[in-house]
């Protein structure tokens, strides 16, 4: 489905049920905006990873302007402040007065932003293996110095320069990046694997010049620290211990800055929590909804 909204069209897809028979009654479920990551990725890569959350949510999944399904524009106006205000301009749209977000890396950056702006709208917040600052990208770089191979700290730095020229160079940088966003990958796939890696590069639709706008630019400045005390809404911070592009004390940062914030580091997992422990992920998010939310 598309919303015509600020001047461009974006992509969201509903998954679940919003009204619930409850006895004699309908009992409304909270409303959850999927925020991805990138900038540039899109909403493919949590199909079908989250619909166990739809238990107790109703979600939507939501691919920014540029990115996925969503019309594309000039790359200055792929933005922080254009994706927070889409955001905004959605939940109008769809009727709603107020929603969960689901924010996992950049997304957790976009949900931080909407939750400071539009407080009065946020039932809740999900934030997933993101940072609070600019401060994320040194420590990403000493990572990769430590333990990347000299292909992996060549395609890195176009990533920290937002020098990316082609989807193609896009896909090769996270075959590249691959064993260090999850660590659970396989670096000798069976013929299934390979296939189900393959099918999922094809359905998605990165943008690489949204990711070229963020980590070139407005991602170096990036900083909501000072502000992040005023959020009232139930926060759920999720770190991964082994992450490599926000790392765990990141989390650990937010959920000091959040009041009444609640964290949860995965142990045994990189950036791709909901890969490396998909089962421990879904019970924590669930448990959280259900207690905070509903």
């Amino acid at each position: 489905m598309y919303a015509q909204i600020n001047g461009t069209r974006i992509f969201f897809d509903v998954e679940g049920m919003g009204w619930v028979p409850d006895g004699p009654v309908l009992r409304q479920k909270p409303t959850c905006f999927v925020l991805h990551g990138g900038p540039g990725g899109d909403h493919t890569g949590y199909k079908p990873g989250l619909t166990p959350l739809t238990e107790e949510m109703q979600l939507v999944y939501i691919d920014n302007r540029g990115s996925g399904h969503s019309d594309k524009g000039p790359q200055e106006s792929y933005s922080l402040e254009n994706n927070l205000e889409d955001i905004e301009a959605l939940r109008r749209h769809l009727g709603l007065e107020k929603i969960v977000l689901h924010g996992h890396s950049y997304g957790g950056m976009v949900a931080q932003a909407y939750a400071l702006r539009y407080p009065e709208h946020v039932a809740g917040m999900l934030l997933l293996t993101t940072s609070p600052s600019y401060e994320f990208l040194d420590k990403a770089k000493k990572v990769v110095e430590e333990k990347g191979t000299p292909e992996m700290k060549a395609i890195a730095q176009v990533l920290w320069d937002g020098a990316f020229s082609s989807k193609e160079q896009l896909s090769t940088f996270y075959e590249l990046m691959a064993p260090l966003y999850s660590v659970t990958h396989n670096a000798e796939p069976s013929d299934e694997e390979r296939k189900a890696g393959m099918d999922a590069r094809e359905r998605s639709n990165r943008c690489y010049e949204a990711l070229n706008e963020g980590f070139g630019g407005f991602m170096k400045t990036f900083d909501l620290r000072e502000q992040l005390p005023t959020i009232s809404a139930p926060t759920l911070v999720m770190g991964a211990r082994h992450d490599w592009i926000t790392p765990v004390e990141d989390s650990e940062e937010i959920a000091r800055l959040i009041p009444e914030c609640e964290l949860v580091i995965f142990e045994n997992s990189s950036h791709s929590v909901i890969k490396d422990e998909h089962a421990h992920y879904v019970s924590t998010v669930l448990d959280f909804v259900k207690r905070r939310i509903v």
